[in-house]
C-alpha cells in the first residue's frame, strides 16, 4: 500500500486539491468581469455593506482546516509541512461529503499565542474554522479563545468530531442492552483532546460525572496524583485504583482514545453485564476486535477501523455539522448543534439501509443491532439528516445569521449541491 500511496499522491497535479473557476472564463469580456475593471463593483458593495461578502464571495462555502502539525494522526509532533497531506485529505472529505470548499493552511507556529494571531486575521476569508491535529493541552485554550473571540464557528474536530460519533453510537447500545446513561460506570483510557469532549457530551445525555474514571499515560486520574494539568481536574477520583486493570472490573462502557493492546482478554471478562466497548486507537485499537468478543460474546463493539463493525469513523460528523453551520452562518458550534448531529446519527442508524449502501460494504443487509450502532461513511443519508438538524439547533439557541428555510426547502438545497459534485478517477484505476 505504501507505493500506491505515495504513487496516488505524486501524480500530476500533485496533491489533492486544486482551486477551479466557479466562473466562466472563455474570452476578454468574462475576464473582465472577473477581475478588472469588474471585480471593482462587489469590493465597493461589500465595503458599504461587509455581510455582502457572502453574496459576492465564497466565503459561505468556504472553510479552513488549520494545524500547526504537533499531533497528526497517531505520528505525533512532525511539523507543518509532514501534516499537509492530512489537511488535503481531510479537504478532500469535506468536498465529497457536503460539497464544502477547503483552504488547507499549515502554520509553523508551536506558541499557542502566536498561533491564536495568525488564526483570527484569518476570519476575514472563511465562513468556518475547522482546527486539526493540534496537541493536548494547547488545543483547549487554542479553541476556547478563538471561540470566543471570532464571529464565525471554530471547531476541533479531534475533540468533539469523535465524541459526537461516539454519543451517537451509545444512544444506541443504550437501546439495545437495555441500561440507561445514569446507571452507567464508564472507563476512558486517555485524556487527551478527545477524551474529555467525549466525556462532556456523555454527561450531557445521562450519565453520571462522577461515575467517569479516566486514565492518563500515569495510570488513573485519582485523588493521589499531583502535577495535574487544569484539563484533568475535573476527573479526580476518589479511589484506590491505580491502573487500568485495577479500575476494569464492573465496567458498562469502556472507550479507549489512547495506544494498542492495552487491554486483555482477562480484563474484558470483568465487565459488567452486556458491556459496551470503543477501541478507538488507531490503527489498532485498545484490544483486537476478535480478542474482545472471544472474552465478552455479549459485548457491544466499536472501533476505529473499516474492517470490523461499528466504525466510529469522524467523516459521520464534521462535513454535515459545518454544511448546517455554514449555511445558518452560525457564529459557533455550540453544544446544541453537536447533540443534534449526535441524536441525528443515532436516529438514522434505525431507518431502513438502503441495498446500495449494502452493496457498496458487500452486505446482503444492514440493520439496527450491536454490529451496526452507527450509520456507514458511504451512506448518503447523513448529510440529509446531520446538516438540517445541526442548522435547526443553531437556529434554536439563536446563533444563526440568516434565516433558515425550514427542512423540506434545505434538504432540496443540499440535494443541488451535491448533484454538482463530480467523481475523479478511482485511486484503483491508477
Amino acid at each position: 500500500m505504501k507505493n500506491h500511496a505515495l504513487e496516488y499522491h505524486s501524480r500530476f497535479p500533485k496533491g489533492k486539491t486544486k482551486v477551479v473557476p466557479t466562473k466562466p472564463t472563455e474570452n476578454s469580456y468574462d475576464l473582465s468581469l472577473a477581475y478588472s475593471p469588474g471585480v471593482a463593483y462587489p469590493c465597493l458593495e461589500i465595503e458599504k455593506q461587509p455581510d455582502l461578502v457572502y453574496e459576492y464571495t465564497n466565503r459561505g462555502n468556504l472553510v479552513g482546516i488549520i494545524t500547526n502539525g504537533t499531533a497528526i494522526l497517531g505520528l505525533g509532533n512532525i511539523g507543518a509541512s509532514a501534516g499537509k497531506p492530512v489537511m488535503e485529505g481531510k479537504a478532500v472529505l469535506f468536498k465529497k461529503f457536503a460539497g464544502i470548499d477547503v483552504f488547507d493552511i499549515e502554520i509553523n507556529e508551536t506558541d499557542p499565542e502566536k498561533f491564536i494571531t495568525i488564526v483570527k486575521a484569518l476570519e476575514p476569508t472563511f465562513g468556518g474554522i475547522n482546527l486539526e491535529d493540534i496537541r493536548a493541552p494547547e488545543c483547549f485554550h487554542i479553541e476556547k479563545t478563538l471561540d470566543e473571540s471570532m464571529k464565525i464557528p471554530v471547531f476541533h474536530d479531534d475533540q468533539h468530531g469523535t465524541a459526537i460519533i461516539s454519543t451517537a453510537a451509545l444512544l444506541n447500545s443504550l437501546v439495545i442492552t437495555g441500561k440507561k446513561a445514569e446507571n452507567l460506570k464508564v472507563v476512558i483510557n486517555g485524556a487527551g483532546a478527545a477524551a474529555i469532549s467525549i466525556a462532556e457530551m456523555l454527561t450531557h445525555i445521562g450519565v453520571r460525572h462522577e461515575s467517569i474514571f479516566m486514565l492518563d499515560s500515569r495510570g488513573v486520574i485519582n485523588h493521589k496524583r499531583t502535577n495535574l494539568h487544569e484539563s484533568k481536574l475535573p476527573f479526580v477520583r476518589n479511589t484506590e485504583a491505580e491502573t487500568l486493570e485495577d479500575i476494569f472490573p464492573g465496567t458498562d462502557l469502556f472507550i479507549g482514545v489512547s495506544v494498542a493492546n492495552v487491554v486483555t482478554e482477562a480484563m474484558v471478562k470483568t465487565m459488567a453485564e452486556k458491556p459496551v466497548m470503543f477501541a478507538l486507537a488507531n490503527p489498532d485499537p485498545e484490544i483486537p476486535y476478535p480478542d474482545a468478543k472471544r472474552a465478552r460474546p455479549d459485548l457491544i463493539m466499536a472501533t476505529g477501523r473499516s474492517d470490523y463493525p461499528n466504525q466510529v469513523n469522524n467523516v459521520l460528523g464534521f462535513p454535515f455539522i459545518f454544511r448546517g453551520a455554514l449555511d445558518v452562518r452560525a457564529k459557533v458550534v455550540n453544544m446544541e448543534m453537536k447533540l443534534a448531529a449526535a441524536y441525528a446519527l443515532s436516529e438514522l442508524t434505525k431507518i431502513p439501509v438502503p441495498v446500495e449502501v449494502c452493496e457498496a460494504y458487500n452486505e446482503v443487509e444492514i440493520r439496527f443491532g450491536e454490529d451496526y450502532i452507527i450509520p456507514k461513511p458511504l451512506d448518503e443519508r447523513v448529510l440529509y439528516h446531520v446538516a438540517p438538524a445541526v442548522a435547526e439547533a443553531a437556529v434554536k439557541t439563536g446563533v444563526n445569521q440568516v434565516e433558515y428555510p425550514g427542512r423540506e426547502a434545505y434538504v432540496k438545497f443540499l440535494e443541488s449541491i451535491m448533484a454538482q459534485q463530480k467523481e475523479p478517477i478511482s485511486a484503483l484505476e491508477i
